[in-house]
């Protein structure tokens, strides 16, 4: 790299301590510049902990006045599209954690801003950076599992709801529950692995069963804070089916608290020459071997636990243009756009067209 590469970052929560503060230092060459976070005393402790020297409540001002190449996401899911913009206006590239933003339109804004400050703009899509993914695409971009035309994904919380009553919980900071924390991870992955098709139509259920249950265990202050006697306002579990040009479909799952076995990860797809399986981190491929039904299971090293800091690499290879992006705003768009579309199935009790017929 020529020269250091100044990132700033906003907000500096829990997922800016444990993923990205420790992909962007292992970057040679990379200096975290500068933090901002609308709590000083938050941003105040991270930065002593990392060495940062400035420290900001105002965004816009962290852009003006620090000599910045790039800026990292962190803040609640409603600041995401005016931060991201903010700061391509000002020539910046733009990191962000998930998701791209609370609805479409505000994710098309940013796509929109992107292509006009011609800047590299991508969000965390960390599930497509472990070396499981990385095989499984390469194996189906082979052709070696024919024409896929169906599958499952989804990613099961017995009990897991995060800050219960701040803002993960309030729809208006967050823009929904699971599908949109858990499910924009396993949906992308998913359609990734399928070859992008484009959605066209989606059928969508959402519930809210657990917002003022006493259960045990039921909330994980580890991602978010819990606010007694706060919001609840979004679902705890959403289920859906996507279909895709050309006739594919895709049935999802996803929960934060559920009476159902905890912790299922996965995506499944079914091809016309085998199928494949990803479930918590193991991959099985169900194909065929001279006239025998076989179950292959691929065997990988201990999981370093790095996709984050992948992602964020593979981002910065980007910026300073030595790679090229796996993915993009415009994709990203079409993702908030499935995601809403959900919503509003389950909202109206019906299928939602994505085509406009």
């Amino acid at each position: 790299m020529s020269g250091t590469f100044r990132v700033g970052i906003v907000g500096t929560g829990k997922i800016f301590e444990h993923a990205h503060a420790p992909a962007w230092k292992s970057y040679p060459g990379v200096e975290i510049a500068a933090l901002c976070d609308a709590y000083k005393p938050a941003a105040e402790a991270q930065a002593l902990r990392l060495g940062v020297s400035d420290v900001y409540t105002d965004y816009v001002e962290m852009m003006e006045r620090e000599k910045l190449d790039a800026v990292g996401i962190c803040a609640p899911n409603v600041y995401h599209s005016e931060v991201a913009i903010a700061a391509l206006e000002r020539g910046l590239h733009v990191f962000s954690e998930k998701p791209d933003a609370v609805n479409p339109a505000e994710a098309w804004r940013m796509a929109d801003a992107a292509r006009q400050a011609g800047k590299v703009l991508m969000v965390m899509r960390n599930n497509r950076f472990t070396p499981q993914s990385q095989f499984l695409k390469r194996y189906i971009d082979s052709g070696a599992m024919g024409e896929i035309y169906t599958g499952r994904a989804g990613w099961i919380r017995r009990r897991g709801i995060p800050g219960r009553g701040g803002w993960f919980t309030t729809k208006a900071m967050s823009g929904g529950g699971p599908l949109i924390d858990l499910g924009i991870h396993m949906i992308d992955l998913a359609v990734w692995l399928m070859g992008n098709p484009r959605p066209v139509a989606v059928s969508g259920a959402a519930y809210t069963k657990f917002a003022d249950a006493p259960l045990p265990g039921l909330t994980d202050s580890r991602i978010g804070a819990v606010k007694e006697g706060g919001v609840f306002d979004v679902e705890d579990l959403a289920t859906g089916f996507i279909r895709f040009e050309g006739g594919a479909t895709l049935q999802i799952e996803f929960s934060w608290a559920a009476n159902a076995e905890d912790g299922p990860k996965y995506v499944e797809l079914r091809g016309t020459k085998a199928g494949c399986s990803l479930h918590n981190g193991e991959v099985k491929l169900l194909t065929e071997l001279e006239g025998v039904l076989c179950d292959i299971v691929p065997r990988f090293g201990k999981d370093d636990g790095l996709p984050h800091w992948r992602n964020i690499h593979h981002f910065i290879d980007c910026a300073r243009g030595v790679a090229e992006p796996i993915s993009d705003p415009a994709s990203g768009a079409d993702l908030i756009g499935v995601l809403g579309a959900i919503y509003e199935s389950a909202r109206i009790g019906a299928e939602v067209r994505l085509d406009g017929n």
